[in-house]
């Protein structure tokens, strides 16, 4: 298992090296959250362990990042910070879990042992069809690095027809599924919302296109 530490404190990031690699894992040390951005982005690792409060950008903004990129490596916060808002902020924020400064090293391996079991079983909030992902937690889409914010509606669409490629879903379909049976929406709003959807595939360069079939609906077509 290979680990990314980011810790500021130099002695101290020196120490959890040590743990880690006493006990069998493979690990990279930073100290400063743009280095664990850049580390965490490589997508090399089974775990990450982050200090919140480190230079130039915190733990927090680090995990937000990679989350919002769709990169779902589990992670443990490290930190002094141990007020019940800022727990509730880092676990929002897509960590794992959260330990406390100090902490006893059984513990901290326990809970990272714990951390990568639940990896092995952890289902990604994600939808990929080939180089296109959508972020289900976000409502964002992204393709090679580029990412489009989606509207409630355009993301439930969208996620309605990745669901199912190539297959005609007919437009009276997303209105019952969107706006439910007794709803007064016309079939020019579904129109619209996918006229939306279409320009943010079109500027992330995503090898995907929907097309109208007449009298049918609509059906999305991905490129291999």
């Amino acid at each position: 298992m290979k680990l990314l530490i980011a810790e500021d404190d130099p002695k101290l990031l020196k120490t959890l090296i040590h743990i880690f690699e006493s006990n069998k894992f493979s690990v990279d040390g930073v100290s400063d959250g743009a280095a664990a951005l850049s580390y965490g982005r490589t997508m090399e690792y089974d775990g990450l362990i982050l200090d919140i409060m480190m230079p130039g950008m915190d733990g927090i903004r680090v995990l937000q990042t990679l989350r919002s990129e769709g990169i779902t490596t589990p992670a443990l916060f490290l930190t002094a910070r141990t007020e019940v808002s800022q727990r509730v902020e880092g676990l929002d924020s897509g960590a794992d879990d959260y330990l406390p400064k100090p902490f006893s090293t059984a513990e901290l391996l326990a809970r990272v042992r714990a951390m990568l079991r639940r990896k092995d079983t952890y289902l990604p909030d994600l939808l990929s069809l080939g180089l296109v992902t959508l972020n289900r937690s976000t409502y964002q889409l992204f393709c090679q690095g580029r990412m489009q914010a989606l509207s409630g509606k355009e993301f439930q669409i969208l996620e309605m027809l990745m669901q199912a490629p190539g297959i005609i879903i007919p437009t009276e379909r997303f209105i019952t599924h969107l706006w439910g049976w007794d709803t007064n929406v016309d079939t020019s709003v579904v129109w619209v919302h996918i006229s939306n959807i279409r320009k943010k595939i079109a500027a992330l360069g995503a090898p995907m296109e929907i097309r109208f079939i007449r009298n049918a609906g609509y059906v999305l077509e991905v490129d291999p």
